[in-house]
């Protein structure tokens, strides 16, 4: 994590530095951890430690830990299952409603075809790379781009701090290698492919279970004996 300076908005950069190292593993599941070792690590009191301390345990990344202070919490499987039957249903909301609106303006599916293929491209580049921590980032840019294609605001917002849950559970397990990333590229272009050619129906189910599949697999992995036996080791 990094030191924070500037006085200005304090505790939402002391909360942003905890999410994000919670979100890739710096901070893992199960994890202890104090507000007086964060703020020597931040550089900050131990006030805004605690301010971010409540929201994050409001959104389920921290919880108490008895007297040793606060963990991060541990991934959860039906909870993970959970989360995913809600962006299931929004993500296929969203490929459905940017394929309607596609249909109807050539200039806005030309200028939306051209992003999303460049997405895609980038996605496929960075898997050859093996950049696994690049991976989540170009997967989470390619479902945003669908949201902000739906032309409805509320779908982004909504999905937002599911995507931190998620971003968490994929990092934990980015060992892993069950479910090939080349194939998560493939349903991607699909998705993307039944937009431009205005087939809502299609989109939105090619969504769905895009997402559907990857809760299986998140959950698969979270519950194996592999998994189990990396987290004792960590």
């Amino acid at each position: 994590m990094y030191k924070i300076d500037a006085p200005a908005q304090l505790i939402e950069q002391v909360y942003d530095a905890i999410l994000d190292a919670i979100c890739s593993g710096t901070l893992a599941p199960n994890e202890k951890i104090t507000q007086e070792g964060l703020a020597e690590q931040l550089g900050v009191s131990r006030q805004p430690i605690l301010q971010a301390f409540q929201l994050l345990k409001r959104q389920g990344f921290i919880e108490d830990a008895g007297r040793k202070g606060v963990m991060v919490t541990p991934l959860d499987p039906k909870k993970l299952m959970q989360l995913y039957q809600v962006r299931s249903v929004l993500d296929g909301l969203a490929a459905r409603e940017a394929a309607e609106r596609w249909k109807q303006d050539g200039d806005e599916r030309s200028a939306g075809e051209r992003e999303g293929r460049a997405l895609i491209a980038a996605g496929r580049n960075v898997s050859d790379m093996g950049d696994l921590s690049a991976r989540i980032v170009a997967d989470m840019n390619f479902h945003q781009f669908i949201y902000r294609s739906c032309g409805n605001p509320m779908v982004g917002e909504t999905t937002a701090i599911h995507w931190h849950h998620i971003r968490r559970a994929m990092g934990a397990i980015l060992s892993s290698d069950v479910r090939s990333h080349i194939s998560v590229w493939d349903e991607h272009e699909a998705i993307l492919q039944a937009i431009i050619d205005g087939r809502a129906a299609v989109a939105d189910k090619l969504a769905r279970q895009h997402a559907e599949s990857a809760a299986e697999h998140l959950a698969r992995v979270l519950t194996s004996e592999e998994y189990a036996s990396k987290r004792k080791q960590a």
